[in-house]
């Protein structure tokens, strides 16, 4: 798998994201450009933001998250086309494409930025700790999951 900490990487992403356009249409799936863009953005929230930390899990929700969720989202294996998604990634309100576009722009340069070595071990809140590799294959997946999904 690519590396999202990698500059050429997080540059080659970003260019596929600057080729799409509030017209471009899924492949597949049900979600708009906006939306897309919105939701694949809440990974990074989870980083860098507190919006989410009500949802962080503990205890038995966790040991159960990790149990049936953490390989697929962290694991090499691609994504599933129309796969199910946890609620707190579920965008259900309008989004307006260039916010939602310049956000993910925004936080793909942070994660290169800050490097692998900020991310070796950093807790996950549905995962707990993850090494780099377990980030990156979260991150870049993800974001290339659903760039192919709108044909970038």
């Amino acid at each position: 798998m690519k590396n999202i900490f990698d500059k050429s990487v997080t540059e080659e992403v970003i260019s596929r994201i600057e080729n799409l356009t509030p017209e471009t249409q899924p492949q597949w799936g049900k979600m708009g450009v906006a939306e897309m863009l919105a939701h694949v953005c809440v990974a990074y929230e989870f980083v860098y933001t507190d919006k989410h930390d009500a949802t962080k899990a503990t205890g038995f929700k966790r040991f159960m998250i990790k149990l049936f969720a953490k390989d697929m989202v962290v694991g090499p294996k691609p994504y599933p086309k129309n796969g199910r998604t946890a609620p707190q990634f579920l965008i259900t309100d309008e989004r307006e494409f260039a916010t939602e576009k310049a956000r993910l722009i925004e936080f793909m340069n942070k994660v290169q930025q800050d490097g692998e070595a900020k991310f070796d071990g950093m807790e996950s809140h549905s995962f707990g700790p993850l090494n780099k590799t377990e980030w990156n294959n979260m991150f870049y997946k993800h974001a290339d999951h659903h760039l192919t999904q709108f044909g970038v």
